[in-house]
């Protein structure tokens, strides 16, 4: 119907930078599934530290075998995949120690995996963590990322409102 009254107040969700580093535009991406936008909109960071935290608060709702990805739901329904590193599956999962279990509620304050930037550098693989929402169409009435550059793990580095 028509939006007569503006936006609904609490569909506002504040994005956080996962690690320290330099925070990108999604289609900085070298991996064209992530760059072209073909799993959803969204941000990454091109970490210095090795302390991965969550991008927003939810729940944990899978977590890969292969420990390299890490999906994510708030509460209104927002689906958010923290993906560790390009072409990293077939690390099976050794380079990532992931901190957090299904189930878990988190917050950008949760520290939900260490990941061995040395081990990803000595396998030739970019460690690029890179935060896409799945369900961005459907749900995401506007994104913003507004800052980008370096920052620090747990930076507000942007916003989107829900439809």
């Amino acid at each position: 119907m028509f939006k007569l009254f503006g936006k609904k107040k609490g569909n506002e969700i504040e994005l956080h930078s996962v690690a320290t580093g330099e925070v990108v535009p999604i289609t900085e991406v070298s991996d064209p599934v992530f760059s072209q936008k073909m799993m959803g909109d969204g941000y990454a960071v091109k970490p210095s530290s090795s302390q991965v935290f969550a991008p927003v608060s939810g729940k944990v709702v899978s977590i890969f075998p292969t420990k390299h990805a890490v999906a994510i739901q708030n509460e209104k329904g927002l689906e958010c995949l923290l993906h560790m590193g390009i072409d990293t599956v077939d690390l099976k999962g050794v380079p990532f120690d992931i901190l957090v279990k299904e189930g878990d509620s988190i917050t950008p304050t949760t520290q939900l995996a260490t990941v061995n930037l040395e081990a990803l550098k000595n396998a030739n693989k970019q460690n690029d963590l890179i935060v896409v929402f799945t369900n961005f169409s459907d749900v995401v009435d506007s994104f913003n990322l507004s800052q980008v550059g370096q920052s620090s793990e747990q930076d507000v580095v942007g916003h989107l409102t829900l439809k």
